[in-house]
């Protein structure tokens, strides 16, 4: 009971933010209290850093690139290239933005794609007045995707990289799994989303009024240099996963490569368009501190006995076969996401499955529940507004901008979408590792 009550005051306070309380602030604040009252020990700090410094260096540094690239106009020009893609046809464009997000959420992970998308969108969808309930159904779409297609790469979401590190899975056998279940996730994401607003999407808009995508551009040597950077960057991932390099070794050097150019460091800063200190400024700082206090409290929970409970459940679980195994594994990370935040669940749900791995599951069996409990833990938080910082981050953003959406609003729209699309994405994982 201690141990809950300290991650449920941690919690509220990440949530509520008192007077402008930084989550970091908060989360480590509830592990100096964990480890004041006994509830973790100084030995469990280095294990749990030990499990979340890949992640969390990783997660820094690809938000430092989406931010360059941000300042950059890349997003901006991408988005209206899209926009002039529909061709007019509301229908048409629908897709094509959903196609966007999923892609961003790919590369830049679901954080990029939720926070640096949404504005550009609602600000593209004002310039072609749309009405109130179109654009509610792309900015929920823009939302929702960053999260259900942030599954085929490591570096897609934070949670990805925790899970994978913890099974010592590499980034080319992560891919190998996890890129045909994406594709899978993204078209009934599609289909759902096509089906829930088809009332809401305009037959037509004009295009009159969108700028030309090259006016977006604001800085146009970082802009060049976006393109090869990233490719090299993913090629980058595969190729050193055979010598088990740490992401985070890879996503850093390409995140000094665009500051250096963003900076024009070569030639002391002369010609630079972009700000490298308001880059750096603006990086998510607090999530190292967040992310190793969050994780300490957990532990807490684990020290009380929470993974043996959900061990318990799994164990049941791995008895039943393949199909039920990652069915149930990936709906009991989705509900403790959408109620403890993504974050610690993917924590528990790995502890979990590897004490059950430790008495007797086969081995494609405890596969699918380490990818099942990484896809509940993707796209669980879409049932709640708590599920995942990025969500209340997005949902933020989006008030600042003038759109509200209540909880309430939230909650009835991702209860509505969530479970099929969760419930064909862990299907379509437990036949795709039948095959391999």
């Amino acid at each position: 009971m201690l141990a809950l009550g300290i991650f449920l005051l941690t919690l509220i306070l990440v949530i509520w933010q008192p007077r402008g309380l930084s989550i970091g602030w908060s989360a480590m604040g509830g592990a100096l209290l964990a480890l004041a009252t006994g509830a973790i020990q100084w030995r469990d700090i280095p294990i749990v850093w030990g499990i979340t410094w890949d992640a969390t260096f990783t997660f820094v540094a690809l938000i430092i690139i989406s931010l360059i690239l941000d300042e950059a106009g890349f997003f901006h020009w991408a988005a209206l290239h899209v926009a002039r893609w529909g061709r007019g046809h509301g229908r048409r464009l629908f897709p094509l933005i959903i196609l966007l997000g999923a892609l961003i959420a790919a590369v830049f992970a679901n954080d990029g794609a939720a926070l640096l998308l949404t504005p550009i969108v609602l600000a593209i969808l004002l310039q072609l007045e749309f009405s109130p309930a179109a654009t509610f159904a792309f900015v929920i779409a823009t939302g929702f995707v960053a999260d259900t297609t942030s599954l085929p790469l490591m570096i897609s979401n934070l949670v990805n990289i925790v899970s994978a590190n913890y099974f010592d899975i590499s980034f080319d056998r992560y891919a190998l799994v996890m890129v045909p279940v994406d594709i899978v996730a993204f078209l009934v994401t599609l289909l759902v989303l096509r089906l829930a607003f088809r009332q809401q999407i305009p037959v037509q808009y004009g295009t009159a009024h969108l700028p030309e995508p090259r006016s977006a551009i604001r800085d146009p040597l970082v802009f060049r240099a976006s393109f090869p950077v990233l490719l090299l960057l993913l090629l980058a991932y595969f190729i050193t996963a055979q010598w088990q390099v740490p992401v985070s070794l890879v996503t850093v050097t390409g995140a000094l490569i665009l500051l250096t150019v963003a900076g024009r460091w070569w030639r002391g800063g002369a010609g630079a368009a972009l700000s490298v200190r308001k880059i750096l400024r603006e990086a998510p700082w607090k999530i190292v501190v967040f992310v190793l206090g969050m994780y300490l409290v957990v532990y807490g929970l684990r020290n009380a006995g929470l993974t043996d409970l959900v061990a318990e459940a799994l164990q049941w679980l791995a008895g039943q076969g393949l199909i039920t195994a990652t069915l149930g594994t990936g709906f009991i990370a989705a509900v403790l996401s959408s109620v403890m935040n993504n974050m610690p669940a993917v924590l528990v749900g790995a502890l979990s499955i590897h004490h059950t791995g430790l008495i007797h599951t086969s081995p494609r069996i405890h596969e699918a529940m380490v990818y099942a409990n990484v896809i509940g833990c993707d796209l669980g938080p879409k049932f709640t507004p708590i599920g995942s910082l990025a969500t209340l981050l997005w949902l933020h953003v989006l008030d600042r901008k003038g759109v509200h959406i209540g909880w309430g609003q939230y909650m009835k729209t991702g209860l509505l979408l969530t479970p099929p699309v969760l419930i064909i994405t862990l299907l379509a994982l437990s036949g795709w590792l039948s095959c391999l």
